[in-house]
């Protein structure tokens, strides 16, 4: 298994919103969650150093770049028949952070008394429609095990809550549901296209433990699987890994696949988001003989790079700046 230590990006006390973050780096908590209806979802990133900015990538060829100068609220809301995208990115006037609370513009994360309180006020892209309401993500212990998922650690990836309790209350749209979340977050000190070609990221809650899932490419050779069974409490377990599954690909020809037992067969249920280097979907899938609904994404950095690519994210994710 790949190499662990300490996670700068939390401890048993809470998410560290201040931590250290390297010129040309980043760091992001990431929180997707599903209503227990199975109606509804959504996918929240909080992002210092937008690591799929074609602004921060700009900034990055004209010299050593601020990552607090390119920050966001990256997030997507599910309906049945609807959803809903913001990401708008704003320089480091508009980000203020301390260990336990972090703010980019009018929308801020808060950590009391062992509760995340997110409230969201933003705009969607490209419509300009407004988004506000309020997440509160109620974790069991937090974990603060870190994961390098390249071989010079220069990327670190944290489960920091796999199975966590989520209210959701938003006033635009209207929407009000409770659910199961996951909550992690990763950090690096160099742009992910500098060291990956592509990663497919995979979880899934089998009963009380969640069932994790990281295959990275790196971009000059070789790769790096992480699989891991992680229960509420306790301690984390290494697991054989299923052989992979080539599914459908994206209209936007992103490839995806799926760990699942021989013999058996996986299937994309919904695709969330399907854009030209990046994909988010639902899939139904076979571990250890049980049936398992996951969270997939798929992310090709060869794709990003690409001047077509970079010509067309600034539609989707708008720059405020206070200059």
């Amino acid at each position: 298994m790949s190499s662990s230590s300490q996670s700068r990006l939390v401890s048993a006390n809470g998410p560290n919103f201040a931590v250290p973050i390297a010129d040309d780096g980043y760091a992001w908590w990431y929180i997707d969650a599903s209503s227990d209806c199975g109606q509804f979802g959504l996918t929240l990133i909080i992002m210092l150093g937008c690591v799929f900015s074609p602004w921060y990538r700009r900034a990055r060829k004209q010299g050593a770049a601020d990552p607090l100068n390119h920050a966001a609220y990256n997030l997507a809301l599910y309906a049945p028949d609807k959803r809903w995208w913001t990401m708008t990115e704003r320089d480091r006037s508009a980000v203020a952070r301390e260990a336990h609370r972090l703010a980019i513009g009018p929308s801020e994360a808060r950590w009391e008394s062992g509760t995340l309180h997110i409230e969201i006020k933003e705009i969607t892209a490209p419509w300009r429609r407004p988004v506000s309401g309020q997440i509160r993500l109620t974790p069991p212990p937090l974990r603060t095990q870190a994961w390098q998922i390249d071989a010079q650690g220069t990327h670190r990836w944290t489960p920091i809550a796999p199975r966590a309790k989520i209210e959701v209350v938003f006033e635009q749209p209207r929407l009000n549901w409770q659910g199961h979340a996951y909550f992690d977050g990763n950090e690096g000190d160099a742009p992910l296209e500098q060291d990956f070609r592509s990663w497919e990221w995979t979880r899934g809650h089998d009963g009380e433990d969640s069932v994790i899932f990281y295959d990275v490419q790196w971009r000059h050779g070789g790769s790096r699987a992480l699989a891991l069974r992680i229960p509420t409490e306790g301690a984390m377990q290494a697991l054989d890994t299923p052989p992979l599954q080539r599914l459908r690909s994206t209209p936007w020809g992103i490839a995806r696949h799926a760990h699942c037992d021989q013999h058996q067969t996986a299937n994309v249920l919904r695709t969330l988001e399907d854009g030209p280097f990046y994909a988010r979907s639902l899939m139904k899938t076979c571990i250890n003989s049980e049936p398992l609904q996951v969270w997939h994404e798929s992310v090709s950095l060869k794709r990003f790079q690409s001047r077509w690519v970079q010509a067309l994210l600034p539609v989707r994710l708008p720059r405020v700046t206070s200059r």
